[in-house]
């Protein structure tokens, strides 16, 4: 009997749907992630011998791990399919050396879609592990451990234990942070605006707005000055002075990579990066389509480039052309260039299937609605790059009277193309222009029919959103797009940051890790270093530079600079100590504002002879949340009482509607598909319990955490605090435990 080919990939969801492909002669299994990692329980690294990593079996893959190497043995030949990416590239390499002693003879192929034509042509190109690609992993990988490992400890034994600082979330809060301060110091000025209305009758109004007074540019001060004007604009013969009409064509935007698809996804759907990544993966890994099994609905989510597949074009081309006619097609296919530095691992996401049967209406049912709606933006957008540009009919009206010069921008659309599909005004919230009306004429007098003199204030540059935060840091290249999303809920989870009305607002306790962070170690948490790092290690991937070269290049002046600090920590944590001008009322000495672990507090001076303390400002910022209210449909909030958080309406006092807070963990008995729940008992104690109660009982004191045990697999863990161990999670099957910061 021939012996089958083993072939390896991360999901064994994509497991399923690529073993249906490939036929009887294929075996094809999960490695679920990672197998091997760093140990966490020290930093792991080998500082003497030039940072080699050492690796370590993770807990819980032993059983893994031994069906590998079993299937290895077996197998003729080991094909490793894991994402076609760099991570994906070390899972590979550490896959490889645990079951090289079974079997050598092992390759690597990348799936960029999950489809036949796909999954064939790539089994057709096998290839050698790339160990640049390897390294280059590594080297991210050892420079945030060595990062978070080193530079964390400052944050606990200066604010409190448990924080932590990253190489490039770290760079992201300061962006936060200073925008906050940015706005914070910000000196409004005032100026105004006049805008009027006028017509040249028997033609309808239009609107008309000032924009030069003798010539110049129109700035008006203030309201003195705006009196001033607005008399004389009603005092001057106001005529058209010219018309200007031109034709102008719009072109599409190119179809979505990681970055652009966070930012359209979080401003028109509203969901977080986590989610749109969590979404995305499930649609690239397999839908279950009745009568066709699992089906890859998009390529690989993780991509910077907008390179396109040549037929997936043509596809995308006739199927615009059948939709909408002729007209909407294109001459010659459109491509877009990618930006400079990128990694091109491969092309731009888009559908796998561009057909009828697979548009996102079709497939609606078998969709979840959040899988439905990313699907729809992915499919609208590649298909729309493929699409005619629109012609857009702008017209400006220039009304001149004595001193003043007024214009009207209009335009129309005159063939919608691309348009008619996806539309990127909707994107970034632009408005449509007035249409101006028909049947003016150069030198026709205008009646004045209203003026509008407005007074205006300057802002500041907006706080960031999600959007338009992963926007910026592909801009000043920080970090990976793929790492965007853990790098946004990393800095939520930590309370560095907090949500209100989807804007990101620096917490007090992200401003004092930042301000530790940038003031004593400024050369190492800045923009120009953290992107000249990303630099350093796509040379690394471009074979221009080796892993021991950038490790040394970072890690020695890193570690001087360190060991400053950790010399000054008492005098840091001492800088952190305010006055709060008030006194305690058990011994009258004057009380401190100090840091713990659930934030500043008032603490006496006479610590430790008086141990009086209060709190400082118990009341959090609520929070948003992707609820929605079941009564009014308005968003729900995050807010804190007294007996923890929970879920209330934002249009309160108009909805008093009050929900339990979820914790993200499905009840664990059998047969019960509920959620469970922070609940309070008649003493007013926390619990958490099944929100199906009273159908199931399930109740814990414990927090339920939505974690994974590494040990038994058990879908949660329970969150615990004690003083001598501090916060940690302790699985209620097996009684295994993990410190907060593994």
């Amino acid at each position: 009997m021939a012996q089958k080919s083993l072939v390896i990939v991360e999901s064994p969801a994509k497991a399923k749907t690529i073993n249906k492909y490939l036929g009887k002669d294929f075996m094809v299994t999960a490695s679920v992630g990672h197998i091997i990692d760093l140990p966490k329980t020290k930093i792991g690294v080998n500082f003497e011998n030039n940072f080699a990593p050492q690796y370590v079996k993770i807990r819980g893959k032993e059983k893994i791990i031994k069906e590998l190497r079993t299937l290895s043995k077996k197998a003729d030949k080991v094909f490793i399919a894991t994402d076609p990416d760099r991570e994906g590239e070390a899972i590979a390499y550490h896959i490889a050396t645990i079951i090289e002693k079974e079997n050598s003879n092992i390759f690597r192929v990348e799936f960029n879609e999950i489809t036949k034509k796909a999954v064939d042509q790539a089994m057709q190109n096998p290839r050698s592990i790339d160990m640049a690609r390897v390294y280059s992993q590594q080297a991210r990988r050892v420079l945030d451990r060595i990062v978070g490992y080193q530079v964390s400890p400052v944050l606990w034994k200066t604010i409190y234990r448990g924080l932590s600082a990253g190489r490039v979330q770290s760079v992201a809060l300061r962006l936060i942070c200073e925008r906050e301060q940015e706005i914070r110091t910000f000196k409004p000025e005032e100026f105004w605006t006049i805008s009027a209305s006028v017509q040249t009758p028997p033609i309808a109004p239009f609107d008309v707005r000032l924009v030069k007074i003798d010539s110049k540019k129109a700035k008006i001060p203030n309201g003195k000055s705006a009196e001033e004007h607005t008399a004389g604009i009603k005092a001057a013969d106001l005529k058209i002075d010219a018309i200007e009409k031109k034709a102008s064509k719009r072109q599409p935007s190119p179809p979505f990579i990681t970055s652009t698809l966070q930012q359209a996804a979080s401003s028109r759907l509203r969901y977080s990066t986590k989610r749109i990544m969590r979404i995305a993966q499930s649609l690239y890994e397999g839908v279950d389509i009745p009568g066709q099994g699992s089906i890859g609905l998009i390529t690989y989510m993780r991509t910077d480039s907008f390179r396109m597949n040549a037929d997936a074009v043509k596809d995308a081309g006739d199927y615009a052309v059948a939709v909408f006619g002729k007209e909407y097609g294109l001459d010659k296919p459109r491509h877009f260039r990618s930006k400079k530095n990128v990694q091109d691992a491969h092309e731009a996401i888009r559908p796998t299937y561009i057909s009828a049967e697979f548009a996102p209406q079709a497939l609606k049912e078998h969709l979840s609605s959040e899988q439905y709606r990313l699907y729809e933006l992915i499919w609208k957008r590649f298909i729309a790059c493929q699409m005619a540009p629109a012609v857009i009919d702008k017209t400006v009206v220039r009304v001149k009277g004595g001193r003043y010069e007024l214009t009207a921008e209009g335009e129309t659309v005159r063939f919608p193309g691309f348009m008619r599909l996806y539309r990127e005004e909707a994107e970034n919230g632009s408005a449509d222009k007035q249409t101006i009306p028909s049947g003016l004429k150069q030198g026709a007098a205008c009646d004045l029919i209203e003026i509008n003199p407005r007074q205006n204030f300057t802002k500041p540059s907006p706080r960031f959103s999600e959007s338009t935060l992963v926007k910026e840091l592909d801009r000043l290249n920080i970090g990976r797009p793929s790492t965007y999303a853990q790098i946004v809920s990393t800095i939520l989870m930590r309370k560095y940051v907090y949500l209100k009305e989807r804007k990101l607002y620096a917490a007090e306790l992200g401003e004092t890790v930042n301000k530790i962070l940038t003031t004593n170690l400024p050369d190492f948490f800045n923009v120009s270093f953290t992107a000249r790092m990303e630099e350093e290690l796509d040379q690394i991937a471009g074979r221009r530079a080796t892993y021991e070269q950038v490790m040394h290049e970072f890690y020695d002046p890193f570690s001087k600079a360190l060991a400053e600090v950790n010399a000054k920590r008492n005098e840091i944590k001492a800088d952190l100590v305010e006055e709060s001008g008030e006194t305690c009322d058990k011994c009258g000495r004057p009380m401190l504002i100090r840091w713990g672990r659930n934030g500043r507090f008032l603490a006496c001076s006479g610590f430790p002879e008086c141990k009086n303390t209060k709190p400082l400002d118990p009341e959090e910022e609520p929070q948003e949340s992707d609820e929605k209210c079941p009564k009014c449909g308005k968003p729900m909030l995050i807010k804190t009482g007294p007996f923890g958080k929970f879920l209330a309406c934002s249009d309160y006092p108009a909805c008093k509607t009050t929900k339990p807070l979820s914790t993200g963990v499905k009840c664990p008995k059998e047969g019960c598909d509920g959620d469970i729940i922070q609940r309070q008992s008649k003493r007013g104690k926390i619990f958490f319990g099944c929100s199906n109660y009273p159908k199931c009982n399930f109740v814990s004191w414990d927090k339920p955490v939505n974690r994974a045990c590494p040990e038994c697999g058990n879908n949660y863990m329970s969150e615990k605090h004690t003083k001598a161990k501090g916060t940690f999670f302790i699985c209620p099957k097996c009684k295994h435990t993990i410190k907060e910061n593994e």
